[in-house]
């Protein structure tokens, strides 16, 4: 039945649906004949249908372009975060966050925890739903965002990252205090933060609490007064349990590779 049906889907169609750029219609077309027919849906409803579906498609690669150029990682989404993972944090708080109320609201979220919790995933997980519903999204990790701006300040761009950094609808800054932050960083770590006060929304993902951050920075005046506009207007979602990468490591036979195991039960010895 699946061979006549694809059948029916005429070389002059195949023409005119790619030369109206539709082709890709073409791999969902005959499963959809399948159902018309069983269906007994008219023309109009058959219509509407294949054409529900090409929309479909076409968002889901805008999507996927747009968080590429955003700087998402394409693999940490909501859907591919592990619920069943022993790391804790407030679940209201997380819903509240991703329902991106707080953007329209000109707050931002910092999410803290200790290493490998999955900071990254979830802040990024909200870059991907804020792309969805078509909102701006930027994100980069700290040292590299500010090392793009001193880069910048030597081919006289600063001024156009600035601004696209200051009004960019969600920036997502992750690791910050990682690593120490210069007399340059820390001044540029200020303006943004100035500038993007109660105008924008910004996640930050650290290690370390926001006390600790000012303690990473150069110059301790502009850092308190960043670090205060940042944190005024943010929810805080702490996240706490064992390293999230563990589940990550590579396994024999269910084992954790390079634990002994007894032969003869195949248990670890």
């Amino acid at each position: 039945m699946t061979i006549a049906i694809r059948d029916a889907v005429s070389p002059d169609l195949r023409a005119t649906l790619r030369a109206l750029k539709l082709g890709q219609m073409l791999d969902t077309l005959p499963d959809r004949l399948t159902l018309a027919r069983q269906q007994k849906m008219t023309h109009a409803d058959f219509l509407e249908l294949v054409l529900a579906d090409e929309v479909t498609r076409r968002e889901a690669k805008s999507a996927s372009l747009r968080a590429r150029a955003a700087g998402l990682d394409p693999g940490m989404r909501l859907d591919t975060w592990d619920n069943t993972a022993a790391v804790r944090y407030d679940q209201q708080l997380w819903n509240e966050l991703a329902s991106l109320r707080f953007l329209d609201a000109c707050h931002g979220a910092l999410l803290l925890g200790p290493v490998g919790v999955g900071k990254t995933h979830l802040a990024c997980a909200l870059g991907h739903i804020a792309i969805r519903r078509r909102r701006g999204v930027h994100m980069a990790r700290a040292d590299k965002l500010f090392k793009r701006l001193k880069a910048a300040r030597l081919d006289n761009t600063l001024d156009y990252e600035m601004r696209r950094l200051a009004t960019i609808e969600l920036l997502i800054i992750d690791d910050l205090a990682l690593q120490p932050l210069d007399a340059v960083s820390t001044t540029d770590f200020y303006e943004l933060c100035v500038e993007r006060h109660q105008k924008a929304a910004t996640i930050v993902t650290s290690n370390r609490t926001p006390d600790e951050w000012l303690a990473t920075m150069a110059d301790p005046l502009l850092a308190q007064s960043a670090v205060d506009r940042l944190v005024s207007t943010a929810y805080e979602l702490i996240i706490e349990g064992p390293s999230y990468r563990q589940r990550q490591k590579p396994s024999i036979n269910g084992h954790p590779a390079g634990v002994p195991v007894d032969d003869e039960k195949g248990n670890p010895a």
